[in-house]
């Protein structure tokens, strides 16, 4: 009887310790990170430069953000942004900030907040300052597209067919036919949850991949960790990272995550047309593009030579 239980203890004994190191090590990582976002300073230290403007209930119009309907109009649940620029003409073509917005429900140690809808979004408003680009923010949906999931995909089990590419699909296709929008010039933005969006919805088939010109992935990146919802392993991670190809992306965040990502990457795809940089803010919020930063001069600098 010993000597069949001395092996078995042994084993459970070591896969305790293992785990243990893990817990130690992954304690200590978080600690050295909140360490870093501390001594990096806040947002609010620095006045902001430019006013989102507030979602309204109209007809589109240029310098107008407005809630629009492109699918079901009867169902007033369901409902994206639209920005058309300060100078938008219909009588021109128009690059498209498609952004995906961040999970609902967030607030950090902080005040930094997420609502998870689309009218509190700000990215493509603050990369653009309000010129230039058509502007959406697509919502996530649940899993029968009637509503919206403030948090993940909503559809997570079945997202390869999922209501929230269907719907990011029918915003492109409004954008384009309706108010000038470029097919061509169309570049896929995400903050936190919509950071990872980009690659795991962005990328999830060779239909949908090919819709995008360029990405801007703020705070998080698809694969580098694994979170509660199917297809966040490594493994289904590099299928999609697989059909990006050569097309540049803008990957920044708080602190030293940046670095993180560089690392996952370096060893499964060649980095060149990659960015990567940190906002210089310890803020987890895409309010850091509303002020004035080095980061986000080298992100317009970057979006001006991809697109034109």
């Amino acid at each position: 009887m010993t000597r069949c239980l001395l092996p078995i203890t042994f084993k459970a004994c070591q896969r305790f310790v293992i785990g243990l190191m893990c817990c130690v090590l992954a304690i200590t990582v978080v600690s050295v990170r909140r360490s870093e976002a501390q001594e990096l300073p806040d947002i609010r230290s620095v006045a902001a430069d430019l006013e989102m403007p507030v979602m309204v209930d109209a007809q589109p119009a240029a310098g107008l953000r407005t809630k629009r309907r492109v699918r079901d109009q009867a169902n007033k649940l369901v409902y994206l942004s639209l920005y058309l620029p300060r100078d938008w003409s219909s009588k021109k073509r128009w690059p498209i900030l498609v952004e995906l917005p961040g999970n609902g429900g967030y607030r950090n140690q902080f005040g930094d907040e997420c609502s998870g809808r689309p009218e509190d979004a700000c990215m493509g408003y603050g990369i653009s300052a309000g010129e230039g680009f058509l502007w959406i923010c697509c919502p996530f949906l649940n899993t029968k597209g009637d509503d919206l999931a403030l948090t993940w995909w909503g559809d997570s089990a079945t997202y390869a067919t999922g209501s929230t590419l269907k719907y990011l699909n029918a915003a492109m296709d409004d954008a384009c036919e309706n108010f000038g929008g470029d097919s061509s010039r169309v570049i896929l933005c995400g903050f936190s949850r919509g950071a990872i969006a980009c690659n795991y919805l962005g990328l999830h088939d060779d239909e949908v991949a090919k819709r995008w010109k360029a990405f801007v992935v703020y705070s998080h990146y698809d694969g580098v960790l694994k979170w509660p919802y199917p297809g966040s392993d490594r493994e289904s991670a590099a299928l999609r990272l697989a059909r990006l190809g050569n097309r540049p992306q803008f990957i920044c965040g708080e602190g030293e995550q940046t670095k993180e990502t560089k690392d996952y990457l370096r060893p499964l795809i060649d980095t060149k047309n990659l960015a990567f940089v940190s906002t210089g803010f310890r803020n987890h919020s895409d309010r850091w593009t509303l002020r004035p930063s080095a980061a986000r001069e080298q992100l317009r600098g970057w979006l001006r030579d991809i697109v034109p």
